[in-house]
């Protein structure tokens, strides 16, 4: 074999290596989000129509205003880790039309006891999702 074989099969195993390195990154990776969008909440129930997750956790309803920050919980329901389409939370107190909520993911960390929701406002049992910084969450207005 001359030296330029034997660079371009070099060239050629590192530019493999790099990019097998990147899928294998990438592929455990989620975009982790939440989508949802004004609804009609009178039947005592918020949709989500669709949330990604990197481990199972909960969508957790909060109260919030024009500050935009998460205020009481008023319902959550079950994630399971990856895609979930219409995930439903009922809603454990009244909400009237006009009521601003925000959507948010949480975790199932921290907490003493797996699948039963632990999080109160503040706490660590439970959490908010972040992914770089932000909270993972989407607000909608009651209808």
């Amino acid at each position: 074999m001359n030296a330029l074989s034997l660079k371009s099969l070099t060239c050629a195993t590192l530019t493999f290596a790099a990019l097998s390195t990147t899928s294998l990154a990438l592929a455990g990776h989620h975009e982790v989000s939440v989508k949802a969008m004004d609804q009609d909440v009178s039947g005592g129930t918020v949709t989500a129509s669709s949330i990604t997750a990197d481990a199972n956790g909960w969508l957790v309803v909060h109260r919030t205003d024009s500050n935009m920050k998460p205020g009481p919980v008023v319902g959550y329901a079950p994630l399971k880790s990856g895609k979930n389409k219409e995930v439903t939370a009922i809603l454990q107190e009244p909400v009237a039309s006009g009521d601003m909520l925000m959507l948010m993911l949480h975790g199932e960390e921290g907490g003493s006891r797996t699948g039963i929701f632990e999080y109160t406002l503040g706490a660590k049992e439970d959490g908010p999702v972040r992914m770089d910084g932000k909270l993972v969450m989407d607000i909608i207005t009651a209808k």
